[in-house]
């Protein structure tokens, strides 16, 4: 399935059905609208060289017609990070990928004090240059038959690149994924047999469709069940957004966890009470969380699992085959298998090792990087650089991330359960997290990252009845607040640069 050819063929069919409703600039934009709109911006991007064009708009309506436009143009979107160095972002990606165009919003600019940089375009000055021959060449084609506007269009197979996503870079330099048509078709119709929704669902769209996550969930998804988008700039906007919920009567919300406790904090009583399908990912969902959610608005949460790589769902828990603390159960089509780290042997269950996938929904590969695709994909299997364990029934439990495991004096120690009980020992409303540091001794060494000072020497104690003096850290450092990424992860990289500088 093409992508884009799916959406002529709901435009043709949907019509005046609104597919975007962009609660940031309050404008609605029906399917037949976004259709005519799209043909416009195609025509406009198609004088640009560039084989890949950068994004970087908010979650928008404006964002879905320009990504739209661009692959109708033949080329193919590159989305750019703009929560944290925004600048840094677009030359780093003009010089991954190759290209100079970069789509992007000047009301985002002045936000967020981005300055122009070679190359950037503004969506608002291709909007004022739009003529009525523009206008009208577009509707005139909008009329014609969805075959004969697609027959109009460069030829595009499902193996060719849909759009080139950057990994978070929160340990090392971000790679540029490249996920095809058949990557995004193959996930998308996944998730459609396990959550069966409908054209009279309305998806609230407030996820970065810089991240993988809000790219499928919030703009094609919807999409291809041909529903509506409710979109919102700030996922930030705690207030706001439950607000929204209500008065839309939103049915699906996709979220980091993070983004789920800032609405539970600021939500009322009914907000939530039209919706059918709550879905964190991209992290751990604690169990406060759930029973916030279960407690005050009666919904339960369904843990998803996925990555970049991987289009990017996995496994998720869904109605009637959900088990809390679980990442739920591989979705129909894709394989999953748990492999010794050593021999690279399948593990029974309740045997913990390295998670692979294998699908239609792994990636193409990485862009300009033959060594990292080779080093992460054999034999169609994906290495996802995760540890995890089937349970009996078939549910898949995240054990943490293989980088988050270290070795010291010769034994393997995780990290995250290292993590887990730090935070059990700690005061409410401390965060935390845990690095090493190398160590000639031992091969490497752990040191805690707290944002308040704590009686170290008590918290060592505690952490002493659950840990091997080896998983225990030394060494306890305060920061006023964890740096984290744009979708609300720790950004370990930030972390373990501090402590390696206090350290020396």
């Amino acid at each position: 399935m093409i992508l884009h050819h799916l959406f002529i063929s709901q435009a043709k069919k949907l019509g005046k059905k609104i597919a975007v409703r962009d609660r940031t600039l309050n404008r609605d934009v029906t399917y037949g609208k976004a259709l005519i709109a799209s043909l416009i911006l195609a025509r406009k991007f198609r004088k640009y060289s560039d084989g890949e064009i950068g994004v970087m708009i908010p979650t928008s309506a404006g964002a879905v017609l320009t990504v739209i436009g661009i692959l109708m143009a033949g080329k193919v979107p590159a989305m750019i990070n703009y929560s944290t160095g925004a600048a840094e972002n677009c030359r780093y990606a003009q010089k991954k990928c190759g290209f100079r165009t970069i789509i992007v919003s000047r009301a985002l600019l002045e936000k967020i004090n981005c300055p122009l940089i070679p190359g950037m375009v503004c969506i608002e000055d291709i909007m004022a240059s739009i003529s009525g021959r523009d206008k009208l060449a577009a509707a005139a084609k909008s009329l014609l038959p969805a075959e004969t506007i697609i027959a109009g269009l460069p030829k595009t197979a499902g193996d060719d690149t849909l759009v080139i996503l950057f990994t978070s870079g929160s340990e090392k330099d971000p790679k540029a994924v490249q996920l095809t048509h058949r990557n995004l078709s193959a996930n998308i119709a996944s998730l459609k047999e396990v959550f069966p929704l409908n054209e009279d669902d309305i998806v609230m769209s407030i996820l970065p469709l810089f991240h993988v996550f809000g790219f499928n969930a919030n703009f094609w998804f919807p999409i291809a069940i041909g529903c509506t988008s409710v979109t919102y700039a700030n996922p930030l906007d705690y207030k706001v957004i439950p607000k929204l919920i209500r008065e839309e009567k939103a049915t699906l919300i996709a979220a980091t966890p993070i983004f789920f406790a800032g609405y539970l904090r600021e939500s009322q009583p009914g907000d939530f009470s039209t919706i059918k399908i709550a879905l964190p990912g991209a992290d751990k969902s604690p169990d406060w969380l759930h029973e916030g959610y279960l407690e005050r608005h009666g919904i339960q949460l369904y843990d998803a699992y996925g990555t970049t790589e991987t289009s990017p769902g996995i496994s998720v828990n869904s109605p009637g085959n959900s088990r809390r603390g679980s990442i739920g159960k591989p979705l129909p089509g894709v394989q999953v298998k748990i492999v010794d780290l050593e021999t690279g042997e399948r593990l029974l269950a309740g045997e913990e090792g390295k998670i692979l996938v294998k699908g239609d929904l792994v990636m193409k590969g990485y862009l300009n990087d033959l060594e990292q695709t080779a080093l992460r994909m054999q034999n169609g299997w994906y290495d996802t650089g995760d540890m995890g364990r089937f349970d009996e029934d078939g549910f898949l439990w995240h054990c943490g991330r293989l980088k988050r495991f270290v070795k010291i004096g010769g034994e393997m120690v995780s990290l995250v359960r290292t993590e887990k009980v730090l935070e059990s020992c700690l005061p409410d409303g401390v965060d935390c997290c845990v690095v090493d540091v190398p160590d000639s001794r031992k091969g490497a060494r752990i040191t805690a990252v707290v944002t308040e000072k704590v009686n170290a020497k008590e918290i060592i104690r505690k952490m002493g009845r659950e840990l091997p003096k080896i998983a225990i850290p030394k060494t306890f450092i305060v920061l006023p607040q964890l740096p984290k990424m744009g979708t609300g992860k720790i950004d370990f990289r930030t972390i373990a640069d501090i402590v390696a500088a206090q350290d020396s």
